[in-house]
């Protein structure tokens, strides 16, 4: 029986499909609803407040170390 290597292992998931699911479909709908208005400052502002969505999930899943503990 020749020797097989080990499975690999999963590929890490995307930054998107770590988040809370139910987050990151309202912010998904939002940049949708934006995407799909008319050029203008509507326009603008909804694209504005769909990239912050996006951008505030992001930074919920930085994990912060807690004091005297090595890096990895």
């Amino acid at each position: 029986m020749p020797d097989t290597p080990p499975p690999k292992p999963d590929p890490p998931k995307p930054e998107s499909q770590r988040r809370d699911p139910a987050k990151n479909a309202a912010a998904e709908e939002a940049l949708e609803a934006a995407r799909g208005m008319p050029p203008g400052p509507e326009r603008t502002a909804a694209l504005k407040k769909a990239g912050l969505l996006r951008h505030a999930l992001g930074l919920a899943a930085i994990v912060i170390p807690r004091k005297g503990r090595p890096p990895k």
